[in-house]
């Protein structure tokens, strides 16, 4: 709608200036404008519709009234890194800042001594490691070329999952390293655990006031409540809501007389509007199994008709319901058993926990549950309320999608390994895998939603070749790849790398492979079965056994693609790839360090690694 001059208070000049200006602002560029005529003014009620009594266009901006510039950063390896720094930046441009988001990887680290205000989102990789694409900006901030920033305020939100022993590690590293290079905390840093949507939004509310009291945007600064990573315009459905979608297969991929079990299962996303592309995970929350639940009820005494309260919104469950559906209780942490000894004051757990007793606590904690925990140090005396106040929410389990929504609309498959082994005189089972494999068939339900991951995605340009390295369950997002390629016709050459334990009972979609080799949709294949042979043979022996080839592949440009287990076969896959550099192409280990960190960088080498 236009600005008439019979109307409003602008002269024949002003109006055509402002319907020139108006249709063309984004609606960042609207908030900002919102907020420096507020600032003008005085009034945070102020609005471009409303308040402008002159040619604001035409008046050079005060350096102190000038809306401030935000920086948000994040490291990110699933994608709730990514989600988050999508929430936030959302929410600062509504009260009048500038926000420039970007992913640490594509930050020019020269940059930093010209912000004033950074706020880094960043999750912990591994045992403590930052995130693939967040290394370049680690390692630079951390070496002496990292410039000292007197003039920054930043604040950290680290994720992580308290399972792990250097829990949330790399936001710690970023928080103590700005603090050395002389920044100032705008907030403290909060780390989270894998339930991170409370704790995620209270940091946010703390940087939204702090930047308001700053002066830094409009006073108006609403809270905001606890984090949906999805796009509410997508779905409805997100991982705060989940979809409760149907089984239509459930199929075991192993032969008989294989040692494994591998699920292909089939889901139907109709009536969700969840969208997916190849690389995303699909998430599904589990429920632990029946007869653990039933037996830790049983060892304590309880009553599972008991009513418990399973949050702080006041929302009630019976016992043994909460216990199967809502509460972890397969995996022990320090941070559980220092819980565990305020509300007992068990005193052996409490000299498990002293100094000097770290390697005892790591030995105990690992393969262990919380109906070891109670039965090995008599904890029957703790009343059920009290036990399930200190218990975290169970969290959802990722797996990498399977399938292309061009070539299965409405679906979404995932590949999962049956989890099963004896520990400590007792059967353990994967929660979610097992669940799966056992008490779920087609026409049930389970909770899932979509995780994005921008940090594992088929190249723009169709024609570039694609190297994939996955074994095991770790050619489920190929299979994706190769659908989605095979429906829109890309025509780059496509190499995969797949191993498992023998050929004729482990070949995880072999009819498929075959098919997509014989179509040309697929180029080449190295398979590596491992106990076929006398001598182990694995995907980096392979690719090795290739390496005058694959490094031909690289300098045309091609991409890398490494999906499955982080603690070795990652590992693995990242060192022979450095000695093919090193071997086909002359250089030095630290010059083949260097061109693989600027592969990871131009998205070239991108890992999907758990």
């Amino acid at each position: 709608m236009e600005l008439q001059v019979t109307n409003s208070p602008f002269n024949q000049e002003q109006v055509e200036l402002l319907n020139r200006l108006l249709p063309t602002l984004t609606d960042s560029q609207r908030s900002w404008l919102s907020g420096y005529i507020a600032a003008i003014q005085g009034t945070a009620a102020a609005s471009v519709a409303t308040a402008p009594q002159a040619n604001t266009a035409a008046i050079p901006v005060p350096a102190a009234l000038a809306p401030k510039e935000v920086t948000v950063l994040y490291g990110s390896q699933t994608g709730n890194g990514h989600g988050l720094s999508k929430k936030l930046s959302k929410k600062l441009e509504e009260v009048g800042l500038v926000v420039t988001m970007s992913s640490m990887s594509d930050f020019k680290p020269n940059n930093l001594k010209k912000l004033q205000n950074l706020l880094i989102i960043v999750s912990t990789h591994g045992e403590g490691e930052p995130p693939d694409n967040a290394i370049p900006f680690y390692e630079f901030l951390h070496s002496k070329r990292a410039p000292q920033v007197e003039s920054l305020q930043y604040s950290v939100l680290a994720l992580g999952d308290t399972s792990y022993e250097f829990f949330c590690q790399t936001g710690k590293d970023f928080d103590k390293r700005l603090e050395e290079l002389g920044g100032k905390r705008l907030t403290p840093r909060v780390d989270c655990d894998v339930d991170f949507d409370e704790s995620a939004a209270e940091w946010m509310n703390q940087v939204l006031q702090s930047l308001n009291e700053a002066g830094a945007g409009s006073s108006v600064v609403e809270s905001v409540s606890a984090v949906a990573l999805s796009d509410s315009t997508e779905s409805e459905f997100s991982r705060s809501n989940p979809f409760q979608a149907e089984i239509l297969e459930n199929l075991n991929l192993n032969g008989r007389g294989s040692d494994r079990e591998t699920r292909h299962i089939e889901i139907s996303l109709e009536g969700s509007n969840l969208q997916y592309e190849p690389g995303d995970s699909l998430g599904i929350y589990p429920e632990n199994h029946p007869q653990l639940v039933d037996d830790l009820i049983a060892a304590m005494g309880w009553n599972a008709d008991e009513v418990v309260v399973i949050n702080k919104h006041g929302e009630a469950r019976a016992l043994r319901d909460a216990l199967l559906r809502h509460y972890e209780i397969t995996v022990l942490t320090k941070p559980l058993i220092e819980q565990v000894v305020k509300i007992s004051g068990n005193e052996g757990l409490r000299k498990l926990l002293e100094l000097g007793h770290e390697q005892e606590l790591r030995t105990y904690i690992e393969e262990r549950d919380l109906l070891d925990l109670v039965q090995d140090y008599g904890l029957q005396q703790v009343a059920a309320s009290d036990f399930v106040s200190i218990l975290r929410k169970i969290p959802a389990r990722l797996y990498s999608i399977a399938s292309s929504s061009k070539a299965f609309p409405d679906e979404v498959h995932v590949t999962v390994r049956t989890v099963r082994y004896e520990a400590h005189g007792r059967d353990r089972y994967g929660v979610c895998s097992v669940q799966l494999a056992e008490r779920l068939e087609a026409g049930d339900t389970l909770p899932v939603y979509v995780q994005h991951n921008p940090n594992f995605k088929l190249p723009e340009n169709p024609d570039t070749p694609i190297i994939m390295i996955g074994p095991g369950t770790g050619v489920a997002p190929f299979r994706a790849f190769l659908g989605e390629r095979e429906e829109t016709g890309a025509g780059g050459k496509s190499w995969l790398f797949y191993g498992d334990q023998h050929f004729s009972t482990d070949f995880l979609y072999q009819i498929e492979w075959q098919r997509w080799l014989k179509d040309g949709v697929l180029t080449q294949m190295d398979v590596a079965f491992s106990r076929d042979t006398d001598k182990k043979v694995y995907v980096q022996h392979r690719m090795l056994e290739r390496s005058k080839e694959l490094y031909q592949w690289l300098q045309n440009g091609a991409c890398v693609y490494v999906c499955g287990d982080e603690k070795k076969m990652a590992h693995d896959v990242h060192s022979a790839l450095g000695a093919i550099l090193e071997q086909e192409g002359g250089m030095s280990p630290e010059e083949a360090a260097e061109y693989l960190g600027l592969m990871q960088q131009e998205k070239r080498y991108q890992r999907d690694v758990y």
